[in-house]
């Protein structure tokens, strides 16, 4: 069964940084693009840092560039998104998700499968 599980969200004071993690199982991990998307109440629900695991390629968008790291571990089937300067606008539930691209694209329709989000609160 395919499974995207996120972790590690919290409440952070603005100027802080968190590490959000995405456990994938049930595919091949190497053949996907793996995103992290948010969703602050509401908003749409954007692209926010994308990798290809077959290559280590990676796409940002404009609001977090600088400011968060998308990595991964391929043995552990595990992304990560590192967060620093976290502001309150940042403020939304965190998605990962993986597509069978080639490219990393911030373009949620280019992504099958969704985790259940974990939520990332900044306080000013």
């Amino acid at each position: 069964e395919v499974q995207l599980v996120e972790s590690g969200g919290g409440l952070v004071q603005a100027g802080g940084s968190l590490r959000l993690s995405c456990a994938a199982s049930g595919f091949t991990f190497d053949d996907y693009t793996i995103g992290w998307f948010r969703q602050a109440p509401g908003k749409e629900r954007q692209g926010v840092a994308c990798m290809s695991s077959s290559d280590g390629s990676t796409d940002y968008a404009d609001s977090v560039k600088g400011r968060f790291t998308i990595s991964s571990d391929n043995a552990k089937n595990t992304v990560y998104l590192q967060m620093d300067s976290l502001k309150p606008e940042d403020t939304a539930v965190y998605y990962c998700a993986a597509g069978p691209i080639r490219l990393p694209s911030t373009n949620r329709q280019h992504y099958t499968y969704w985790g259940q989000g974990t939520q990332v609160t900044v306080s000013s």
